[in-house]
């Protein structure tokens, strides 16, 4: 109980309540007028905002959504590192903030989101940034390569007000769909390279054994009986071949904040629609690969301070929607607002079936009886977070390509601006019939040698497409190393260097952003 004081006090201190001067749901001045721009108040979005105003920049921070932080205040407490070594700047600091709330005199990297998402504000309240909240991009304006300006409008009825317009010197895309980039007439790609484009081994259509079902798991409603149909989350059609290119999206999922606090937990409750048959699988599974772990074998349980958790995907099924977010990258707002409430009544309907289905072991179901949400957390949005992981969507095809040959340090690069050093790591993207079999397809776990450079090119357009946009987050990588890179930690980094990539752009270069020396914007990094 020592620790949850400790992090109350914080949060008290902090100013925490239920509004905030800086965020502004308010309606807006129809223009406004700033020299940078950042879309999306992620991880990179907000370390970008503070260095920019550091840096004695005027500064717009807008966030199509209704909470700040990205998936480091949305439940994704479980810090992904690789080594840590590449934690730096910004980034450091807003572990060692996280450290403070539980009295650590270092960096702390497992966390609550109400933690997060307090030392986040309070970063921007010392910077003295606005945040425009769920404010969505309708269009970008240009003249010739340059964006002049990008139209939002409300996303919600509490967003009121109409239409406003922002035009700045530079522009940021620091969201994860890079909707921003998009509109501004920039090329990217979806989905997975093949592995012959690159020369990747690993890139593609991928089978493999990681989170993936045992031979003999029956796919059909009638067993034996393929006229029956498939099983629910089972995609009709062939597989394909190994390494082939595709537009499939590697899954996403909520990463779940639970609680085993009695004080603290509310039930779990059967969700409205729920439907048992969605979960076939899973006992189909379990019949051929009896329960060893209790809830782990399906869930990676991960304990947070103060008796919460980080629950992500494990397993042949688990939290992971596979097959449902092929769209999503280009998808309008509304239909990825429906496959948001897909994806959360699958994960609330897997927690009851888990939790009261009588054909799941009693003693898996008392285990996960235990179990709740959380009051403390996400108050607002019915104490589930309401941020969706977003594991890769678009991703920029800019100056520089980063590919498996970086990850692995074949291939180097002298403009670095930042670091990765996870796994190559992709989850599954679909679940089809293989030899009368269900498998899973997508799946890639591959070691790297250590940390190595993201390249300052790769966060940028082709100069005839954008010259004054920045791209940190749907950065131009392949599938492959995306997902090396694509780590909340990471984009802290290449947000804050972005910034200060932004600040030199427009003080020498008119804004053009392929024009600034990586060099340069290092050495003020570490200053």
């Amino acid at each position: 109980m020592m620790r949850y004081f400790l992090s109350a006090c914080l949060l008290a201190a902090l100013g925490v309540a239920r509004a905030f001067a800086q965020e502004t749901w308010a309606p807006l001045p129809k223009v406004s007028q700033v020299d940078i721009c950042i879309y999306g108040a992620t991880s990179a979005g907000i370390t970008a905002a503070v260095e920019a105003r550091r840096q004695g920049k005027s500064v717009l921070l807008v966030e199509p959504g209704p909470r700040i932080g990205g998936l480091t205040a949305g439940g994704l407490g479980m810090t992904d590192i690789g080594k840590v070594e590449i934690i730096q700047g910004l980034a450091l600091t807003f572990y060692r903030r996280v450290g403070e709330a539980y009295g650590s005199d270092g960096p702390v990297f497992k966390f609550e989101p109400k933690v997060a998402l307090a030392v986040y504000r309070q970063m921007l309240r010392e910077a003295g940034i606005e945040v425009w909240m769920e404010r969505r991009i309708r269009r970008a304006k240009k003249q010739g390569n340059r964006l002049q300006s990008i139209t939002l409008e409300p996303a919600s009825a509490k967003a009121g007000g109409g239409r406003a317009r922002v035009e700045a010197q530079v522009f940021l895309d620091c969201s994860y769909e890079g909707d921003l980039m998009a509109r501004s007439g920039v090329t990217y790609t979806i989905g997975r390279e093949g592995s012959a484009k690159y020369g990747e081994e690993f890139n593609g259509l991928h089978m493999r054994e990681y989170h993936q079902f045992p031979d003999g798991v029956d796919p059909y409603r009638e067993r034996g009986n393929p006229r029956s149909g498939l099983l629910w989350g089972i995609i009709p059609g062939p597989m394909g071949q190994q390494g082939q290119a595709d537009r499939r999206v590697q899954a996403y999922n909520y990463r779940l904040t639970v609680t085993n606090d009695p004080a603290n937990r509310i039930p779990f409750t059967r969700p409205a629609g729920y439907d048992s048959t969605r979960y076939e699988l899973l006992l189909r599974w379990k019949e051929v690969e009896p329960w060893r772990r209790g809830i782990n074998d399906c869930f990676a349980w991960d304990m947070m301070p103060n008796h919460k958790t980080d629950v992500n995907n494990r397993g042949a099924l688990s939290t992971d929607m596979i097959g449902e977010n092929w769209d999503y990258p280009e998808a309008s707002y509304k239909r990825r607002k429906e496959i948001a409430r897909r994806h959360r009544e699958y994960t609330l309907g897997l927690l009851w079936f888990v939790a009261s289905d009588p054909r799941i072991p009693e003693a898996v179901r008392q285990e996960i009886g235990q179990w709740g949400w959380p009051r403390d957390e996400y108050e607002e949005f019915g104490h589930f977070t309401p941020q969706l992981y977003i594991r890769e969507a678009r991703r920029m095809v800019g100056r520089y390509v980063m590919t498996q040959a970086n990850c692995q340090r074949r291939a180097t690069v002298d403009d670095a601006v930042g670091w990765a050093a996870y796994t190559m790591d992709s989850h599954n993207t679909g679940r089809y019939v293989v030899n009368g079999m269900v498998k899973n397809e997508g799946d890639v776990q591959i070691p790297i040698p250590g940390k190595y450079d993201v390249s300052y090119r790769s966060l940028t357009p082709l100069e005839q497409e954008a010259c004054n946009l920045l791209v940190p987050v749907c950065l131009s990588a392949s599938h492959i190393a995306y997902g090396s890179i694509r780590m909340e930690p990471v984009f802290m980094v290449l947000g804050q260097t972005a910034a200060l990539a932004a600040c030199q752009a427009i003080d020498e270069h008119q804004g053009c952003v392929q024009r600034v020396s990586a060099d340069r914007v290092m050495a003020r990094f570490r200053q």
